[in-house]
């Protein structure tokens, strides 16, 4: 069974997933602003991170998602809703589109749309994996990430927890999939209800990138850019983020 660290008593079921190169710890300034008597989460790490570092496995987008219904199979969430950041964000896709008739609602947080990342060559694939090699190469990511505008202190500290929580090689092999995986074609008019959060300084999964891609593959999906917020709105804003996934989930409870 993957790790995981559980929040809150409620009667509303949540499976949350980190995003690339983060594990469950990266939702920990989250925590405060959480109703724990709404809510009960379940904070996912995928295979190779956190608490699931010592599981080795194929280290695919599939391979995450069914891990997780497994996990909420085990807890007994019949019913759930999902949240998922960056890499995670493909995740919750993934499952509304294959899993539908068990989701309630999706908040996909900075999300890698179904398509992946085609516009990534071998060459930018290859950059990533070497940034999970090093500290200064993680450091650099997540700068980029916050448009540069955060103390360094704060991007080198998350490089360090990074390679210290997770093995490389599945930082590396999870490149590979979450910027080749597509499933498109799956998820066109899915009736989940999904909520697209993004920074209004993320530079990458921006909201024009979003409407052309997510918004016009779910049937009922809606956007809300979030202020003073790169790529990590739960890290940057945590009691924003946490007011906006647990409104959007009581809409839909």
């Amino acid at each position: 069974m993957i790790g995981y660290e559980k929040f809150g008593s409620g009667p509303e079921y949540v499976l949350v997933f980190h995003g690339w190169a983060l594990d469950h710890t990266s939702f920990a300034s989250v925590l405060p602003a959480v109703d724990g008597s709404a809510f009960t989460l379940a904070f996912v790490d995928c295979r190779g991170c956190g608490l699931s570092r010592d599981q080795s496995g194929d280290y695919t987008i599939e391979e995450i998602a069914k891990d997780a219904m497994l996990l909420a199979d085990n807890l007994g969430w019949n019913q759930l809703h999902l949240i998922g950041h960056s890499m995670g964000g493909m995740v919750v896709q993934w499952i509304a589109a294959h899993q539908g008739s068990r989701v309630k609602s999706v908040v996909a947080v900075t999300p890698v749309p179904a398509c992946g990342a085609p516009q990534m060559d071998e060459a930018a694939r290859e950059g990533m994996r070497r940034m999970a090699e090093s500290p200064e190469g993680l450091s650099m990511f997540f700068t980029r990430g916050t448009a540069n505008r955060h103390n360094p202190a704060w991007a080198k500290s998350t490089a360090i927890g990074s390679l210290n929580s997770n093995r490389t090689e599945a930082l590396q092999k999870y490149v590979n999939s979450w910027s080749q995986t597509n499933f498109v074609r799956k998820v066109m008019g899915s009736p989940v209800p999904i909520k697209v959060l993004v920074g209004e300084y993320d530079q990458t999964i921006t909201a024009a990138a979003m409407q052309q891609t997510v918004l016009k593959w779910f049937a009922k999906a809606e956007l809300e850019v979030l202020a003073n917020a790169g790529h990590y709105p739960m890290i940057e804003i945590p009691i924003n983020f946490a007011s906006a996934c647990q409104k959007y989930m009581l809409c839909h409870k």
